[in-house]
Parts: C-alpha cells; structure tokens; sequence
C-alpha cells in the first residue's frame, strides 16, 4: 500500500517542489487535484503533462490518482436537469481519464459535491441523471487503464450517494471494471453505521474498493482527532488492500506542508508499529 498526499494541501508550492516535499518528508506519491494544474485541466497541453510526469519521476515519486475532479472549468454538473451541461461533464470526465493515464495515474475520485448538487424538486431524476454519468464515463475509464471511483461522502455537505451501500448499487449496475468506490474515512465516519474497520473488512473482499482516503470526520489529518487511524491501517493490511491511501485534511494548522509532515509521521509510525 503506498501513501500519498492530496497535492492542494501544498498548493502554495510550485508543482515541481511539491514533488520534491512530499518525498522529503515520507509519502510515496501525490494525488493531484486537476484543479492545481490550470483552469482547463482536462485540455492540459502534452507539453505540460509530460512536465508534469517528469517532475513527479525525477522527485521519485509516483503520481497516483486524481481527485477532487469538477472544481474546473466552472459549471460541471452530474445531476443538473440541463443535458447540455451533462454532457459537457461527461466530457470533461472522459477526457480527466486520459490526463490520469498519461500522468501515470490509476485512480480517479469523484467527489465534488456541489457539483452533483439535486435540484429541488427534481431529486429522483437527478440521481437518475447521476449514476448515467458514471456509467458514461466506464468506458473511457477502462479503454485508458484507469479506475474511476465514485465517492461516497457525508450530508450535509453532499446530497447524492453518502454511503459505499449506495455507491456500490451504482457501480453494480454499471458492470464495469472502469468503476468502482473508495472509503474516504472523514465521510464514513459521518455517515456510515459501521465503523471504518468494520465497512473495510465488509467491502474489501468484493473487490469494489479501489481507494481510500485518510482523514478525520473533524476534517483534519489522520491522528488530528477521534478517530482511531491504527484499526483502519490493520483492516487494509488484512484485507491485502493493495492500492494507495492519500492523506486528504481540509483543515490545514497551522499550514498545508507542516499539516502534511505530521501527518505522514503518524501513519508511518502506526504502520511500523504494525
């Protein structure tokens, strides 16, 4: 399992000291938010992406997902009544796979909650809506070798899927093996019935898990509050988890790079710890 740090948490850096931080201090890898990259991610030039890959290369470290994926270009939506815009998000998706794959990426996270946002009134159309734009996006997902993993997160801050049951139900019907879920540990905290541990040991085995995001429901950094980070780690450990896990606070104190520093140390301590 590699650790890698959600890059916005050290945006104030240039990308290629980004790199260079986040190997100093212990992480494996970024998980880049495209947004951090340009306006228009998804039209970034090939010039650009391959600066990019080679930063993060020459850094030694890996790049391993994207997230935080509709922020820009402005008016994304996957449940607005508005086809056009749907379909103008659906594109947007399809072409963040082909970014993850040339960046070397292998997961996307879709969480993005204002952008799935249900209108009122039209709230059973807009899941409906919803779950058509993940399953639009399968293809493009699997064609670029990449997993796009839907994100459950908690109310009130999101309206559409809060948990990994929900989630699940949308990537069965899609079939595909370009779609998935991921456990991001603030949200489950909020809005799951079982505890981290146990949805972990629950759902790893069904193979729709392909993520997971560290952090605590106080929105801190793993071991910045309640939760406790060392049964989680055990759960992924026993479960064979096999993919990366991002350090993904929204609360930075008293900054982003000494957020992600203490961070790692308390992960890495408790992985050594066993």
């Amino acid at each position: 399992m590699r650790i890698s740090l959600c890059n916005e948490v050290i945006r104030e850096l240039p990308f290629e000291r980004q790199c260079a931080f986040a190997r100093a201090v212990g992480y494996d890898g970024l998980e880049i938010a495209p947004f951090t990259l340009g306006e228009e991610p998804h039209l970034l030039s090939a010039a650009r992406r391959a600066d990019v890959r080679r930063a993060a290369a020459e850094a030694g470290i890996a790049i391993t997902g994207l997230h935080y994926l509709m922020l820009t270009p402005k008016g994304l939506s996957i449940t607005s009544g508005d086809a056009a815009q749907r379909a103008r998000t659906v594109d947007v998706m399809r072409r963040l796979c082909n970014l993850a794959a040339d960046l070397g990426a292998r997961v996307l996270v879709h969480g993005s909650p204002a952008q799935r946002a249900l209108e009122p009134g039209k709230e059973a159309e807009g899941r409906k809506w919803g779950a058509e734009c993940f399953a639009a996006v399968a293809e493009a997902a699997s064609k670029a070798g990449v997993v796009y993993c839907i994100e459950p997160l908690a109310a009130p801050d999101n309206q559409f899927v809060h948990t990994v049951e929900e989630a699940a139900a949308i990537v069965r019907a899609v079939a595909s093996p370009g779609v998935r879920t991921m456990v991001d540990c603030s949200a489950a905290g909020r809005a799951e019935a079982q505890t981290v541990p146990d949805l972990l040991r629950h759902w790893l085995p069904t193979g729709l898990i392909a993520h997971v995001h560290l952090n605590d429901p106080n929105r801190r950094g793993p071991g910045e509050g309640a939760l406790a980070f060392a049964p989680i780690l055990r759960a992924l450990a026993t479960g064979g988890y096999e993919g990366a896990a991002a350090v993904e606070p929204f609360v930075y104190e008293p900054d982003g790079p000494s957020c992600a520093a203490r961070a790692i140390g308390y992960v890495r301590g408790l992985i050594e710890a066993g």
